[in-house]
């Protein structure tokens, strides 16, 4: 386990840079009646509400979800998050049903992004369910690595 996120570490380092160039990932197609689900943003109320009440349970990360969750901390000014927010609002409609995608703006958040040690941007946070302790990894992961992370270490694929 700790090897797959070591090798999302090094990889994210090696992605996490914008280099400047746009890609438009959108595609015109008809129009779906489905809501697919998107990233949740979370500010520390909903944070202590669907994650975990850490004002309760000091000292232990209890999760309070339903499903497996992945938190990207971010903030607005970021380049290499603004290059990975498209991808996981992507992500969150393929998972849709079976994780969720918070967000929280390290920005606005301090505390929140103080009590996980955060010191780069982005990093992600992947919330298990179960017994196991969250994992964080940094930097703008590409795609395949952070679908391989999701299937491996939230959906034991």
């Amino acid at each position: 386990m700790k090897h797959i996120l070591l090798t999302l570490f090094i990889a994210g380092l090696t992605f996490s840079s914008c280099n400047g160039q746009t890609k438009n990932t959108q595609t015109k197609e008809p129009a779906k009646k489905e809501t697919k689900m998107k990233t949740i943003h979370l500010n520390k109320i909903d944070f202590l509400k669907k994650v975990a009440n850490y004002e309760a349970n000091p000292g232990e990360f209890k999760y309070l979800g339903d499903k497996p969750a992945l938190i990207d901390f971010y903030a607005d000014w970021c380049g290499p998050c603004k290059a990975i927010a498209p991808v996981l609002e992507e992500l969150a409609a393929e998972y849709d049903g079976e994780i969720y995608i918070y967000k929280i703006n390290t920005e606005e958040e301090q505390e929140l992004a103080a009590l996980f040690g955060i010191r780069s941007i982005p990093s992600l946070l992947f919330v298990p369910m179960g017994e196991e302790q969250p994992q964080m990894a940094q930097g703008a992961l590409p795609k395949p690595a952070l679908k391989e992370a999701i299937d491996k270490v939230l959906l034991k694929k």
